[in-house]
């Protein structure tokens, strides 16, 4: 593997005047990757129709966000968000399709995914990318069963209600960190000694969907009780793992919401770099797994 491939367009990107900067943030995750030296490339991708997307969401649903009608998970009626979101889904599904045929690791610099239920949306969140992702890959035949490893801190409450609702649990495997523990400093280091053996429990999947979020740092408003270097460890976890046990994987961004001094996201966009970093040691310089050096981005 020469490059990591990175499914990315401008059409993922939404302007929304938010608490949240998900709908903006794919820009600015791709422009600071674009400043490290780490080759990747940047893959083209079809948007997902509205049709695509019903196969997780109810109809009704679908129709009153594409028209206005419903509010999305921003809390608004544009239909914008609406539209970019066929791309956000767009983005990890070509990626998702794109580690099965390779057996690697792919990525979709996107969010905004696991609070939307089968006909809601919450907390950012309008369709479920990572279950219509799923089941848009069942349904070509491309996979058997998917392990869906959500490292968001907050619970993939919309996740879990498709699953339910759609009787996935056959071949969905989903393990989100959310539920799994509470997230107060003095669980980190169990949870993460915890970890290998979650992924473990997923080694039949022929695909994992890694939420590779921010928000679990100990300094996000939303979350915290990883370190910066906690979060480095999970990640590097993670991609060795699934690299170990040949699962083919693919990862987003999720969540993140610290804000420095000046109103920029600039700590987010740190972790995200972060964990482009952790899974370029694993799948580009396995042999010399130096040849990044830590102290490029910084420890806690």
């Amino acid at each position: 593997m020469k490059a990591l491939p990175v499914f990315y367009c401008d059409n993922v990107v939404s302007q929304v005047q938010s608490f949240s900067p998900s709908a903006g943030k794919p820009a600015e995750v791709v422009a600071s990757w674009q400043e490290l030296n780490i080759p990747f490339t940047i893959e083209s991708f079809e948007p997902v129709t509205k049709e695509n997307i019903e196969l997780a969401h109810a109809p009704s649903y679908v129709d009153g966000v594409f028209s206005g009608a419903i509010k999305n998970g921003f809390r608004n009626n544009e239909i914008a968000v609406a539209q970019s979101c066929r791309y956000t889904v767009g983005a990890l599904f070509a990626a998702s399709k794109h580690a099965l045929v390779n057996k690697q690791v792919a990525i979709a610099p996107v969010s905004g995914f696991h609070h939307a239920g089968f006909a809601n949306s919450y907390g950012y969140c309008t369709f479920n990318g990572l279950l219509v992702t799923a089941l848009l890959l069942k349904q070509q035949g491309l996979v058997k069963t998917i392990g869906i490893l959500d490292l968001d801190v907050h619970e993939g409450d919309g996740s879990q209600e498709i699953i339910e609702t759609l009787k996935l649990q056959e071949w969905i495997v989903h393990h989100s960190l959310g539920y799994a523990v509470s997230p107060v400093p003095e669980n980190a280091d169990s949870y993460l000694i915890q970890l290998p053996e979650v992924i473990t429990s997923m080694q039949h999947c022929d695909l994992i969907i890694f939420q590779a979020s921010a928000d679990p740092h100990i300094d996000d408003p939303l979350g915290g009780f990883l370190t910066t270097e906690q979060l480095r460890t999970r990640d590097r976890i993670v991609f060795e793992e699934c690299a170990k046990q040949g699962i083919p994987l693919v990862w987003n961004i999720a969540g993140g919401y610290q804000r420095d001094d000046q109103g920029s996201i600039a700590p987010v966009l740190r972790l995200h770099d972060i964990t482009l970093m952790e899974c370029a040691k694993v799948y580009l310089y396995k042999s010399s797994p130096n040849k990044i050096d830590n102290d490029e981005i910084g420890n806690d």
